[in-house]
C-alpha cells in the first residue's frame, strides 16, 4: 500500500470549528457549490446567511491553500520515496480541484476568495523544518487528516444552505478515508469505538 504525505496541522486548521481533502469532487458537487449564488438571487438564501456561508467557505478555501502548500513542501523535501511522492502529487491535485470549486462558489455568491500565502510562509507556519524523515511526514499526515475530517463535520450545522452542508459531509468522508489509509499504512490501530469523528 502506498503511504501519503502531508505536514503539521496549522493553528487555523485546528481551530476551524472543531484540514485537498481526499477524492475529487464530482461534477454534481461542483455544480451544487457553483449554484449557491443563483439560489440567493432567487430569494432562497438571505444576504446575511449568504455572507456567513461565504465566510465559512473562505476559511475552507484557506485550508485548501494550506493543504496544497503542505503537499508542495513534502514533494520538495527529498524525504519521500517515489510511491509516496506520486500519491502526494495526486492528493495535491485533489486539493487544487477543491480550491477551484470553493473559489467558484464564493465568487458566485458575490464574495472575494481569500488568496494563498507565499510557500515560504506556509513552511514557517507548518514548521516544515522539523520534518526529518518520511515517517515524520506520515505521522503528521494522520493528525492533519483527522483534523480535516473533524473540521468539515464541525462546520456542517453552520451553513444556512443545506447543499453546502452536504458538500462538507462529502469532504469529511474523503478526509476520513485518507486518515484510515494512513493509519493502516503506519500499522496503527483503528478506533475501537464508534462515533470517532466529529466529536
Amino acid at each position: 500500500m502506498n503511504k501519503i504525505f502531508t505536514t503539521e496541522q496549522a493553528a487555523s486548521r485546528r481551530t476551524f470549528l472543531r484540514r485537498s481533502s481526499g477524492a475529487v469532487l464530482s461534477a454534481s458537487a461542483i455544480g451544487a457549490l457553483s449554484g449557491v449564488g443563483s439560489m440567493a438571487l432567487a430569494g432562497k438564501v438571505s444576504a446575511d446567511d449568504m455572507s456567513q456561508d461565504v465566510a465559512i467557505l473562505n476559511v475552507a478555501l484557506g485550508l485548501e491553500h494550506e493543504g496544497i502548500a503542505a503537499y508542495q513542501l513534502g514533494a520538495e523535501s527529498g524525504l519521500l520515496t517515489k510511491g509516496v511522492l506520486d500519491v502526494a502529487v495526486e492528493f495535491q491535485s485533489h486539493h487544487k480541484e477543491h480550491r477551484d470549486a470553493l473559489i467558484g462558489a464564493i465568487q458566485s455568491m458575490g464574495g472575494k476568495p481569500v488568496e494563498a500565502k507565499k510557500l515560504s510562509r506556509y513552511a514557517k507556519d507548518l514548521n516544515a523544518k522539523t520534518l526529518k524523515s518520511q515517517g515524520d511526514i506520515l505521522k503528521l499526515a494522520v493528525k492533519l487528516e483527522l483534523g480535516a475530517a473533524n473540521a468539515y463535520l464541525g462546520v456542517i450545522p453552520s451553513f444556512s444552505n443545506s447543499d453546502l452542508g452536504q458538500i462538507a459531509a462529502r469532504l469529511a468522508a474523503d478526509e476520513t478515508m485518507h486518515w484510515t489509509a494512513l493509519t493502516s499504512a503506519l500499522g496503527m490501530a483503528l478506533p475501537s469505538k464508534a462515533l470517532t469523528f466529529g466529536a
